[in-house]
């Protein structure tokens, strides 16, 4: 059952438009992210949902009840931003307390609840003292802590690691991951970070100029991008994406790239001699050393990238840029300018058309 649906959500700020159309659904209790990169429409769709934004087509419906012209207070939401936006003035009791006191509750009620608060989220040795005297990880779980307070329905988090460092960010994903199977509560989450994304969320929806591409979980997102677009926004380092030619002979269809072909069978009869098509294949996908049963291909090292326990290698293979990821004891002994061997098996590879850049298959 969904316990939030877009439909057909539009936006615009003059002649600008941030939403075209965005439409979702998220079901009752699940994790759900969105992601794309900047001015791609994940904060006002955000803005939208919570009411602060006036659409100018489209519907939003939560727990069952229309609420595109509803007012904010009374939606059973709470939205984290960016900036934690703390009251620098207050003390973190009293930081948890404001949305509490706002509503009149009893003050017996109010002190329990942000007992209750402070304790899920390890903030009770904090409660008071000022937010200036607080670490960031501290402020952001005060700033979680002053959202949930009220026991919202639903939970929208607007690219809230953003001003974290890194481990901070590591911390505060796997903080999230905790807070959201304790709590139950359905949280939409929106990042331009597909690591915040497809190590957190139950389904990630890609979006683009203010538009969903493609919803999916993180691993069917990885494994099967819809296009070059979502190809691009998941994994790490990102799809290589090389520019190929259907050729048509006596012994079947194949795919001319720059450093060999890759027999097209497996992509069907669809293909027309000619067809310009990208094929995609994971850095992880290309190995070291020929195979008989794959594309092999030579290809110089141009640059290597330790990572720590991987390396990531920048080929050239006839032109085409390539990556590869390696163990770093065994790219410790590859230097930069010699060459390697290299192979991709056909059945790793993904095809699109490269004119509208949708999967072929």
């Amino acid at each position: 059952m969904a316990e939030l649906r877009l439909d057909g959500v539009v936006k615009r700020y003059g002649r600008t438009v941030a939403l075209d159309g965005m439409s979702f659904e998220v079901g009752d209790g699940e994790f759900f992210c969105l992601l794309g990169p900047s001015s791609a429409g994940k904060t006002t769709t955000l803005r939208a949902i919570a009411g602060l934004e006036p659409l100018q087509a489209g519907s939003i419906a939560f727990a069952g009840r229309e609420v595109t012209g509803a007012p904010v207070q009374g939606r059973g939401m709470a939205m984290i931003f960016q900036t934690f936006a703390l009251y620098p003035h207050l003390s973190v009791r009293q930081n948890l307390a404001y949305p509490l006191a706002r509503d009149g509750k009893a003050r017996d009620e109010v002190r329990r609840r942000v007992d209750e608060v402070a304790e899920l989220l390890r903030v009770g040795h904090t409660l008071e003292r000022r937010p200036a005297t607080l670490s960031g990880g501290e402020q952001q779980r005060v700033a979680i802590g002053r959202a949930i307070v009220r026991r919202p329905k639903l939970l929208l988090l607007d690219e809230p690691l953003t001003n974290l460092d890194a481990k901070l960010r590591h911390d505060m994903r796997t903080e999230f991951k905790r807070l959201h199977r304790e709590l139950g509560m359905t949280m939409l989450y929106a990042t331009p970070d597909q690591l915040e994304a497809l190590t957190m969320a139950e389904r990630v929806a890609v979006i683009r100029d203010g538009r969903v591409v493609q919803t999916a979980p993180p691993r069917d997102l990885y494994a099967r991008p819809d296009s070059t677009y979502t190809a691009g926004m998941v994994g790490a380092p990102m799809m290589n994406l090389i520019q190929g030619r259907v050729r048509h002979a006596k012994g079947g269809a194949t795919i001319e790239l720059p450093f060999g072909a890759l027999d097209a069978a497996r992509w069907g009869d669809g293909l027309r001699a000619g067809d310009e098509v990208i094929l995609g294949i994971r850095p992880h996908d290309v190995r070291l050393g020929s195979d008989p049963h794959a594309l092999s291909l030579r290809a110089g090292v141009r640059l290597t990238e330790p990572l720590g326990d991987v390396t990531v290698l920048d080929l050239a293979a006839r032109g085409a840029p390539l990556k590869m990821v390696l163990r770093e004891e065994v790219a410790s002994r590859l230097k930069e300018g010699g060459e390697v061997e290299v192979s991709f098996r056909p059945q790793d590879a993904h095809l699109f058309h490269k004119e509208t850049g949708v999967r072929i298959g």
